[in-house]
């Protein structure tokens, strides 16, 4: 087994589809209940859904990371429905405002609403359920960033710096609470074919990229990403959610209690 959680509580933003949905399903394959939290509500219960199939208890919520009511909302009724939050994994986010994707460089919306929902909605979740983990003694909290923030990203600089801020955010927030018993890691991945990465193969298709020895005006979106995939990445291989969950269910188990940022 990659890791034993059973018996514990997870709450995933972002948890309806693509990277969320594979950290949700990961968990539960390793003994976890999940409060699956979205935006979109029934994208979140289709996830539950799955997650019962496992055998594991499930919760589906609507949650704004952008509000606070929304999100102290949906912390509440995880704590009604399964009981308590174990682990928190901060995994809501977005890589531009409306309409970016036919825009050529970034606006102040852009700016503006990827710092508001990367940044501050991780900020917001967090501080609306750190306060029951120190209570408790013990938690798990794991921040979604990407390799973009490690790297920047020439074309989408506004999410390449809201993701750098996300890690300095995670390393922060360690110190913070370490002397709770609670442990705070940020995972970066790096090229998963996601609906977010379907949108920006699209935009950079009509744009052409910057990051590739390839010329790739007008290429099909998949096939984009694959190019990318193939210059880019030592090993030629894309991730996948999975790859991701499996990593996240590594850091809330007992294996990892001394790994903090």
């Amino acid at each position: 087994m990659l890791a034993d959680l059973t018996g514990r509580v997870a709450l995933v933003t972002g948890g309806g589809r693509g990277i969320g949905r594979g950290i949700s399903l990961a968990l539960a394959e390793q003994g976890a209940d999940i409060a699956v939290a979205d935006l979109i509500e029934s994208n979140a219960a289709d996830v539950a859904e799955e997650v019962r199939q496992h055998g594991r208890r499930a919760a589906a919520m609507a949650m704004d990371v952008t509000d606070r009511s929304s999100v102290e909302a949906a912390v509440a009724s995880t704590l009604t429905d399964l009981g308590k939050i174990d682990i928190l994994v901060n995994n809501a986010g977005i890589v531009g405002a409306g309409g970016m994707w036919e825009r050529d460089s970034s606006s102040d919306e852009d700016w503006n609403d990827t710092f508001q929902v990367n940044v501050r909605g991780i900020v917001r979740v967090t501080e609306a359920v750190q306060g029951h983990m120190v209570q408790r003694g013990s938690g798990r909290i794991i921040n979604i960033a990407s390799i973009a923030g490690r790297q920047g990203s020439p074309d989408i600089p506004h999410y390449s710096t809201s993701k750098a801020a996300v890690i300095s955010w995670t390393q922060s927030n360690a110190q913070q609470l370490a002397r709770h018993r609670i442990n705070v890691n940020a995972i970066c991945p790096g090229l998963l074919w996601t609906p977010m990465w379907e949108a920006i193969a699209q935009r950079r298709s009509r744009m052409g990229s910057t990051q590739t020895h390839t010329e790739v005006q007008g290429m099909p979106g998949r096939e984009l990403f694959e190019t990318v995939v193939d210059q880019t990445m030592p090993m030629k291989r894309e991730q996948t959610p999975e790859d991701i969950g499996k990593l996240a269910a590594f850091l809330a188990s007992d294996d990892a209690k001394n790994i903090t940022e």
